[in-house]
């Protein structure tokens, strides 16, 4: 069922769980105490997003301005590290450097989503500094981005599909016999979009008959967490980390 399972980053016994910007309904978004509690919680896979400060450092962050999730102010690419280095989430919490994760947690598998073509040019260096294609998975609303990740980091990296990737699946498991993308290791996708319901049996169906695996994301009620599963899907992604695992032990399915 799971796709090319010779790669790293998708080594795990059954569907794999992974915890949304480390989890951000139970600890403040891409922070370290968030990640903290996810791996204490049991986790091995966070999904994350990196920007690029205006002196070139990889911050874990989502969005491009601070004003949502911090009390400082301004556009991440603006400003200098310095001084988004005083900015705290949730009034709290530091926003931590790509780096300081990979070296914090050695054998933490990341989702890493590059939010900007200047964000994914730092990234290609990171991974080769840090030596972790086999722990990072990228992926991107972007399939121009993926193309050039893929190019630069060669077949050692682990991608999702872009969204025409995931459009020509989505078709072959609805009658359209399409090629499958040859890139991509797994689609990475919400269960409906814009009205359309994407994660479907047929959907399923045609992607590991195309050695890809489906993770979805964000899923953060039990009984949806429950029917996705029940569907056969590789992945789940949930801002409600507790939730997941607590669903996945009684299933059997927690590892």
């Amino acid at each position: 069922m799971r796709a090319r399972s010779l790669h790293p980053y998708l080594d795990h016994p059954g569907p794999i769980p992974f915890a949304h910007r480390g989890g951000g309904l139970e600890a403040p978004e891409n922070s370290l105490a968030a990640f903290n509690r996810a791996i204490d919680l049991g986790y091995r896979y966070i999904e994350t997003d990196v920007q690029v400060t205006a002196d070139g450092h990889l911050v874990v962050f989502h969005d491009p301005m601070l004003e949502r999730l911090t009390d400082g102010q301004g556009r991440i690419d603006d400003l200098p590290w310095s001084a988004i280095s005083q900015a705290r989430v949730a009034g709290r919490e530091p926003i931590p450097l790509l780096d300081q994760v990979l070296e914090t947690w050695p054998d933490l598998r990341l989702n890493i989503d590059p939010k900007s073509d200047a964000a994914a040019r730092v990234l290609v260096t990171a991974l080769r500094r840090h030596n972790a294609l086999d722990r990072v998975c990228v992926g991107s609303f972007s399939g121009s981005r993926l193309a050039r990740l893929r190019s630069d980091l060669g077949g050692d990296l682990c991608s999702s599909a872009g969204p025409w990737e995931v459009a020509r699946v989505w078709a072959a498991g609805h009658g359209l016999p399409l090629p499958a993308p040859a890139d991509p290791h797994c689609l990475q996708v919400p269960v409906r979009h814009k009205g359309l319901t994407v994660v479907t049996p047929g959907l399923i169906r045609a992607a590991h008959a195309r050695a890809l695996c489906v993770h979805v994301w964000t899923v953060d009620e039990a009984a949806e967490m429950e029917r996705l599963l029940d569907m056969g899907v590789d992945g789940i992604i949930t801002d409600r980390p507790t939730l997941l695992r607590d669903v996945m032990i009684r299933r059997g399915q927690w590892s």
